[in-house]
């Protein structure tokens, strides 16, 4: 089994939770009182940070974000992982994947530059646009299987001449290129009357799944068809529904102590539910 995904699961064994903490930080969306920093995303991804930490088992970082303010926004990206437990497993939401020589880069920028333990990637372009990525047998890939958004329709859940639709066989392809288990693949909450079947087909794979929250998936389903034989080897990310907590006056936040605590009692609530279901 690869570090990165032991590290995972003794993590949702000990926690008894399956968070993966979505920052996805929009500087025009965070809290006004952390425009005060000279780094007002830094700071707020590490209030975030602070405040979920004892409940979570990853954080993923969407690098969408951070790419879209140039240097800027990478260094706010680097600071950010630099600030999160090493016990807590980070994962890059880069969803990348190009020609062999092109991935080889990916791969060394996300895993040896900035040291993620996990990579979102695409299978569209097939083995060889993935194979530089799977060669980091410690490290763990999620690809893209059946998104949660309304065009997963338009090619994930299209039936192909064999009779199966093409998400099947992503699901195969990932568990035949899986090496030391650093396999795994995304599946929408919003999908959770197809997840149990998903899980079925793919026992061993681990699942990211994302959807939960503004979404509207069911953080109940996504706990029990998600998870492995073990009770393990998946993660639900809350992003949007967890770092965006209503202040408590409904106006804004006093203080970050003040922010912290909102967020704080919403990790809570996930992870109480959670271990319910679970």
């Amino acid at each position: 089994m690869s570090f990165v995904r032991n590290k995972a699961n003794s993590r949702i064994a000990a926690l008894k939770s399956l968070l993966c903490v979505g920052l996805d930080s929009d500087f025009l969306k965070i809290p006004e009182l952390f425009s005060k920093y000279q780094n007002p995303v830094v700071e707020f991804n590490r209030a975030v940070i602070r405040a979920t930490s004892d409940v979570a088992v990853a954080y993923k970082l969407n690098t969408a974000f951070y790419e879209a303010r140039g240097i800027a926004g990478l260094g706010d990206m680097e600071k950010t992982l630099s600030s999160i437990p090493d016990a807590c497993m980070t994962i890059a939401d880069a969803k990348r994947a190009d020609i062999g020589n092109t991935s080889k880069m990916y791969a060394q920028a996300f895993f040896d530059h900035w040291s993620f333990d996990a990579l979102t990637v695409a299978p569209y372009m097939g083995f060889d646009s993935l194979e530089p990525f799977f060669a980091y047998k410690e490290k763990l890939l999620f690809v893209l299987c059946l998104t949660s958004n309304e065009g997963s329709m338009d090619f994930e859940e299209q039936v192909m001449e064999s009779g199966t639709p093409l998400y099947r066989s992503v699901l195969g392809k990932v568990a035949s290129w899986s090496r030391n288990e650093n396999g795994g693949v995304v599946v929408g909450a919003t999908k959770s009357n197809l997840l149990a079947d998903i899980r079925r087909a793919a026992p061993d794979l681990f699942m990211l799944i994302p959807g939960v929250g503004a979404q509207g998936g069911s953080l109940e389903d996504a706990v029990h068809y998600g998870v492995d034989g073990n009770r393990q080897s998946a993660l639900i990310n809350v992003s949007r529904a967890l770092i965006y907590p209503a202040a408590p006056n409904g106006v804004s936040f006093s203080s970050v102590d003040d922010y912290e605590r909102a967020v704080a009692a919403e990790a809570v609530k996930i992870h109480d539910a959670m271990m319910r279901a679970l």
